[in-house]
């Protein structure tokens, strides 16, 4: 590397000089004839210092500069490598997601549909025992109102007859009426044997 510059460094001294020389001897001729050597000297030792300079701060610069474009590279290339990974998933996401949201929908109507067989077999359980309260109370009131309805019959049956028997008692017979039931009395009596003591 060192000997590829001091090369290079040379040429290009050896490239600047000569036209340099060359148009010295054109104006050899003019007013400027004794300068020349002075010109030449001062570009010689410009030359010289910039080619020292390059060679001794460029050979590192560029190095590093080369190492440094290098890491570059192999970071866009790793970069590259990354948004192509994740570009080939968001392709294959996006591939499967129609058939992740037609599985959706279907869970969904499953769902719905289980949701829906819940909501009415619940409904049906509670119109059911809706169902057996009417109809207990309903037997209930049936019951509690052929009670009334026998003693309101009872009731009106007895104030019927005894105002029948109002209508139809009167002082004679009343009397014969006891008669017979003393009678009958009598018979009972003499008709169950005599219990001994």
């Amino acid at each position: 590397m060192k000997r590829t510059l001091s090369l290079t460094f040379a040429a290009l001294l050896i490239a600047v000089t000569l036209p340099a020389a060359e148009e010295a001897k054109n104006h050899a001729e003019g007013a400027e004839d004794h300068l020349l050597p002075w010109k030449v000297a001062n570009f010689v030792l410009l030359a010289g210092a910039l080619g020292y300079v390059i060679y001794k701060k460029g050979g590192p610069f560029f190095a590093a500069r080369t190492v440094s474009i290098r890491r570059g590279l192999e970071d866009a290339a790793r970069a590259n490598r990354d948004a192509q990974e994740r570009y080939a998933e968001v392709e294959r996401r996006l591939a499967s997601l129609g058939a992740e949201i037609e599985t959706m929908k279907t869970k969904a109507r499953q769902e719905s549909a289980g949701e829906g067989e819940r909501l009415r077999a619940e409904s049906e359980r509670a119109l059911q025992k809706i169902r057996e309260q009417v109809e207990q109370e309903i037997a209930a009131s049936a019951k509690a109102a052929r009670q009334e309805l026998r003693a309101y019959a009872a009731d009106l049956a007895v104030s019927l007859a005894e105002s029948r028997i109002r209508e139809r008692l009167t002082p004679d017979s009343e009397g014969a009426l006891l008669g017979a039931m003393l009678k009958d009395l009598d018979r009972r009596s003499d008709a169950q044997p005599a219990r001994t003591s």
